[in-house]
Order: C-alpha cells, then sequence, then structure tokens
C-alpha cells in the first residue's frame, strides 16, 4: 500500500494538474471510440502502449487476451459482459484484441501439466485448445499470433457485435506487442498475416 500511495502522490501533484480539465469533462461520462480486449500481464499496458489520455480505450483485461466462444447463460461471463457492454452502452467504433510476446498463460496452454491443479486457470487456458490445433505442437510465438485471430473469430460470431459490424459501425482489428523491443505487429485480416506497424 505504501508504494501505491506514494504513486497516487505523485498523480496528484504531476499528472493530475496537468489534466484536470481531461478529468473533469469525463466526470459527466465515458464516450471512448476504443476497446482493448489484453492480457492481464502487469508488462503490457494498452494505455502506456498506445499513448492514450484517460477516457480514450475501454479496456478488457484476462488471462492471455483470449475472447471465449459466445455462451448466453446463467454463468457469470466477465469479459464477455464487458465485450457486451463496451458494444451495446458505448457504442465503441472498434475493438482490438491486443496479444503479446512471452505470455505465460499462453505458455500455460502448452504446458498443460503446469496448471493441471488449478481452480480456473486450466478452464480458461482449455478455451485456446481451438488456435493450438493450427499451428505446430510448443510453439509460443505462433500460438500467441493464432490465439489472436480465434479471439477475432470468437467475437465476429456475438450477434450484437456482428450486427453492429453489419451495420458499419464497428470494426474488429488484431495486434500482438513485443515486450523485448517494443514492437507492434498489426494483423492484415485479408491476408492473415501480421506485419510491424513501423512498417506499415
Amino acid at each position: 500500500m505504501d508504494q501505491l500511495i506514494d504513486g497516487y502522490r505523485r498523480f496528484r501533484v504531476g499528472h493530475w494538474p496537468d489534466r484536470r480539465e481531461r478529468y473533469e469533462s469525463l466526470s459527466a461520462g465515458q464516450d471512448p471510440r476504443v476497446c482493448v480486449i489484453s492480457c492481464c500481464d502487469s508488462r503490457v499496458d494498452p494505455v502506456s502502449i498506445f499513448d492514450a489520455r484517460p477516457g480514450d480505450l475501454f479496456v478488457i483485461r484476462n488471462v492471455a487476451n483470449i475472447v471465449p466462444p459466445f455462451h448466453a447463460g446463467n454463468m457469470m461471463q466477465g469479459t464477455s459482459t464487458a465485450i457486451e457492454f463496451a458494444v451495446r452502452a458505448l457504442k465503441v467504433n472498434l475493438i482490438l484484441v491486443l496479444g503479446h510476446a512471452q505470455c505465460g498463460g499462453i505458455r500455460a496452454a502448452i504446458d498443460v501439466e503446469s496448471v493441471a491443479d488449478t481452480v480456473f486457470l486450466k478452464q480458461w487456458v482449455d478455451l485456446l485448445d481451438v488456435a493450438k490445433a493450427r499451428v505446430a505442437a510448443g510453439d509460443p510465438d505462433a500460438l500467441e499470433h493464432e490465439a489472436i485471430r480465434v479471439s477475432l473469430e470468437r467475437l465476429a460470431a456475438f450477434p450484437f457485435v456482428g450486427a453492429a459490424m453489419e451495420a458499419g459501425t464497428l470494426k474488429l482489428a488484431g495486434a500482438r506487442f513485443s515486450i523485448f523491443d517494443g514492437q507492434l505487429e498489426i494483423l492484415d485480416q485479408s491476408t492473415g498475416k501480421f506485419a510491424y506497424a513501423d512498417h506499415a
């Protein structure tokens, strides 16, 4: 807590005065145009990566930036609920699935024995079985890319997402961030290949 309080105090004397008007305007409500579904890895912060202002991004974070299959039912579904809120309430124009290199969730999906005794984690990374079936066994780099493609496919299958795409009010995109060198790869959905944003 001491570390958090120290950070808050730096925020109040540095960040807050510089963006006070922005925060005051946001107190009336949020209106982000972009939703980012990213990994909850502490090294991958979408707001920092995209140099965004407060209120610019609606961020949904989970292990391995997974979009689960659409399933309307009684289960508690945090990621799906947040996606619905982004699309139906906030009416975002873009959903970006942001994966990253050296993803622990991806490695857990490959090394299933490492999560065999977990309560929730194994069931969650088992959602990557579809992606695993499409790539060479044990290749984390390939699986990180394929997991993004699978999440985009699942997103498009959400009825309200599909309807917004059909209406032309919503687009989907995929990207992968490299922690080591700070590079961002963007998915070209027409070719299915990733290319570095710096080279686009």
